[in-house]
């Protein structure tokens, strides 16, 4: 008698949000985690979701710029990988922090310090058992017209322009004010 093999749900990195799960605004971000754009946009994120908490909630997708980042495909699966064991955003926030220690053995002490307790966290990096997620991001990114990094949505609408706190802050402050007055335009209606 065979037995079936457990099929294994991975979770994408388009279902891991960190904020207020009910917020009216949802922040994406198509990033590398080798850009130094990235990690101050990285910065500017960390000061919304302050500033806005309890109103939005933020997204971070892969978009690996591989021919001038040779490392921030990798970096991406282990965040994949992290997120498998909950810990997305600690893993996330370490990498950019060490931005320009991303090969596989740095990934795996990374992977330590987030409190990754898996013991086939290497061995899945090596494998690029998460590269389809990684790659899947970096699809929609194209898809969606994204052509450098970062590149920011707000509420699906493509963010134009610097992605400083005060440029981030104004679009999201409209993106509230739109939000609070569509359920009164479908009472009406």
């Amino acid at each position: 008698m065979a037995f079936k093999k457990e099929e294994e749900i991975i979770i994408e990195p388009k279902e891991v949000f960190v904020g207020d799960e009910d917020a009216l605004v949802t922040l994406m971000e198509f990033g590398d985690y080798e850009s130094e754009a990235c990690a101050k946009a990285h910065e500017v994120v960390k000061q919304l979701l302050e500033e806005y908490d309890g109103k939005i909630k933020f997204n971070f997708r892969h978009f690996p710029q591989t021919k001038i980042h040779q490392r921030s495909m990798k970096a991406g699966e282990a965040a994949v990988a992290a997120a498998q064991d909950g810990k997305f955003w600690e893993m996330h926030n370490i990498l950019f922090k060490n931005r320009r220690q991303l090969g596989t053995v740095s990934l795996k002490l990374h992977s330590k310090e987030a409190g990754i307790k898996k013991k086939k966290f290497l061995e899945e990096l090596v494998d690029g058992k998460y590269g389809w997620q990684v790659q899947d991001d970096l699809k929609e990114g194209i898809d969606r017209g994204v052509k450098e990094v970062p590149a920011f949505f707000i509420n699906d609408e493509l963010f134009t322009g610097k992605p400083t706190f005060d440029n981030l802050s104004k679009s999201i402050d409209l993106a509230i004010r739109r939000a609070k007055r569509k359920p009164q335009e479908r009472k009406r209606a």
